[in-house]
């Protein structure tokens, strides 16, 4: 018996100020269907998901919904206008006798139904419009980033319940170890065309590199031709003008095909200076407490934070982490303990209410109006580390265009707010990186590059994220942070922390409920990790050191072949200087990895 599709999207064609979204979009969403909607930032993943919910009109297509099919979204910004409460917001719809479901999945998700909306913040009207979702179970789940403003422990509750449901779901999410857990097909979207993979995100990145080198094969070869056709052109056509005309006109046809080839977008261009080295110790606070009326932040916590370390914080909405941090750079003065910060300290601070924008000017009025940034006397010039750099040119390596230079800043999305705010950040040198929520609003390519930026930043981090896949991919300590006042030191990321508190995937569900409310328990003391085998981070490590060795030595050998001109001392001794210190350092660097890798190897073998 053929099965009835929930939602069918036929030639859906979509034009946005004269640049086509889409065109001719074919698409089916089966009963049971669990999709992951990926793409770059801006690249339409949003507006598709408006387009099924009906709520943009194509200019071309239609969307076939089949009579008692249900189809509920959840839209980033809720139009929560003409109810009093979040929960009157996230009930309404419903039977008196299903309210139930509303306060269960408040308790999960943690908001309070009874907060009024004009107070509510903007993580709160999204939660509540994830628990009206949630509690009216449509046959059609539409979620667009759910998982922006939800702790650890929400997320986990969250895809609990998305697990254990039979209805079908497209789910939009820069939460890698979140789609991948959910999704058991992809659809892509990349320069207006929509690929699918009956696949989980969890194999979405191979494929798209495949599909990307095919592409570029495909270019190349297409490259190749036009050469050779144009050459014959210029050397033979005279004497066969008339009967090759039709070889020209193809010739004519393949340059057309290669215009109309769209370039993919590049990545963000972003860089991190650090600053002179700070001393080694940069931070040790000893025996903190923190309190603000009855709710308090730590209790005799201590911590020191040595130079080159990555240290997250984890734990619930509202325990604190970010006071916390603040008190360890020493914004905030604590109760009782004492907090001494390192030498020749530079930081730089990425806030996640985005405080350090103003919504009301451009971007190049925030860029020009920093103080540190300003050049003298210039008025479309700043600094970009000691550097005098035009703004147009900055902002272009952040993905941004011209037009959008003098755009408010309140227009962008969120994730083009994170990017100039990494704009500023990365515009200055520091040695001390504090990073509040970078990732969220990012897409999945921006974020492997400010993975990369991190592990090769040669100054110290302390970060709070939520991404349980960014956490294990950068963290070297782990702060959790449980309510109550309490406060625990692990070695390692997200999943180390796991480990030694012998938790299982499951268990992240049970704890949904806030740590805040909750009784304190007697934490188990910290296991020691195993005598053999990696963890995470060092199996992470391992699994990359090839790769830089193979790049390192490649260096050495370009830097080698550079330096073997007899007359490069005496011609450009500057160049020659310059590069004399840099294959010392690539030669020492590559001696550093090859040990290391020796010493990893041997210890996985160990396991």
């Amino acid at each position: 018996m053929a099965v009835i599709p929930l939602l069918q999207l036929n030639d859906i064609s979509l034009t946005f100020g004269g640049e086509p979204v889409f065109h001719d979009l074919g698409l089916v969403i089966q009963p049971g269907d669990r999709i992951a909607l990926v793409g770059r930032n801006g690249s339409g993943k949003s507006t598709l998901m408006k387009v099924m919910a009906g709520l943009v009109e194509p200019d071309k297509g239609d969307r076939v919904v089949p009579s008692g099919t249900s189809v509920g979204y959840m839209e980033q910004d809720p139009d929560l206008r003409g109810f009093a409460t979040l929960g009157d917001y996230a009930s309404s719809g419903l039977e008196p006798s299903e309210m139930y479901k509303v306060e269960r999945a408040g308790e999960g998700l943690k908001f309070d139904p009874a907060r009024p909306v004009e107070t509510a913040s903007g993580g709160e009207r999204r939660r509540a419009a994830l628990a009206r979702l949630m509690a009216q179970d449509p046959d059609v789940m539409l979620l667009d980033e759910p998982t922006n403003h939800l702790d650890i422990e929400a997320i986990g509750w969250l895809e609990n319940e998305l697990k254990q449901t039979r209805k079908g779901f497209v789910l939009i999410s820069h939460d890698r170890r979140f789609l991948s857990e959910l999704t058991r097909v992809t659809l892509w979207i990349d320069r207006g065309q929509v690929r699918r993979q009956d696949k989980g995100f969890a194999d979405f990145e191979a494929w798209r590199d495949k599909m990307w080198d095919e592409e570029d094969l495909q270019r190349h070869k297409m490259d190749r031709k036009i050469k050779a056709e144009a050459r014959w052109a210029v050397e033979g056509i005279s004497a066969r003008r008339k009967r090759n005309m039709g070889r020209v006109r193809a010739l004519q046809d393949l340059r057309k095909e290669r215009a109309a080839m769209i370039k993919r977008q590049d990545a963000a261009a972003m860089d991190l200076a650090s600053a002179p080295k700070s001393g080694r110790k940069v931070i040790e606070a000893r025996h903190l407490a923190k309190s603000f009326g009855d709710t308090v932040i730590v209790k005799d916590f201590s911590l020191t934070v040595q130079r080159g370390d990555r240290v997250a914080f984890v734990g619930p909405n509202g325990v604190g982490k970010t006071t916390l941090i603040k008190m360890l750079i020493g914004e905030i003065a604590p109760d009782t303990g004492t907090v001494k910060l390192g030498t020749n300290l530079v930081p730089a601070v990425f806030d996640q209410t985005r405080a350090q924008l103003d919504g009301d000017l451009s971007l190049w009025e925030n860029l020009t109006g920093d103080p540190e940034m300003r050049v003298s006397g210039k008025t479309d010039q700043i600094m970009v580390r000691g550097q005098p750099r035009h703004v147009v040119g900055y902002l272009k390596e952040f993905l941004f265009d011209e037009r959008q230079a003098r755009a408010p800043v309140r227009s962008l999305s969120g994730g083009e707010k994170a990017r100039l705010l990494l704009a500023r950040i990365m515009a200055r040198e520091s040695n001390l990186l504090v990073l509040d929520e970078p990732t969220n609003d990012l897409d999945v390519e921006t974020l492997d590059l400010l993975q990369d930026l991190l592990g090769d930043y040669d100054g110290t981090v302390l970060l709070i994220s939520h991404d349980r896949d960014f956490l294990d991919r950068v963290a070297t300590t782990t702060v959790a942070m449980e309510g109550r006042g309490r406060a625990t030191v692990y070695a390692g990321g997200w999943s180390d922390y796991r480990a030694q508190r012998g938790e299982t995937s499951e268990d992240t569900a049970s704890t949904a409920k806030s740590a805040i409310k909750a009784k304190p328990k007697t934490d188990p003391a910290p296991q020691s990790k195993a005598k053999s085998g990696l963890s995470f981070t060092e199996k992470h490590r391992l699994e990359e050191l090839p790769a830089e060795i193979d790049r390192l030595t490649a260096e050495i050998a370009k830097l080698e072949q550079l330096m073997a001109d007899p007359d490069l001392f005496t011609r450009e001794p500057v160049k020659f200087q310059k590069a004399s210190e840099a294959l010392v350092a690539r030669q020492k660097a590559l001696s550093e990895a090859e040990d290391l890798w020796l010493e990893l190897s041997e210890k996985a073998e160990a396991g």
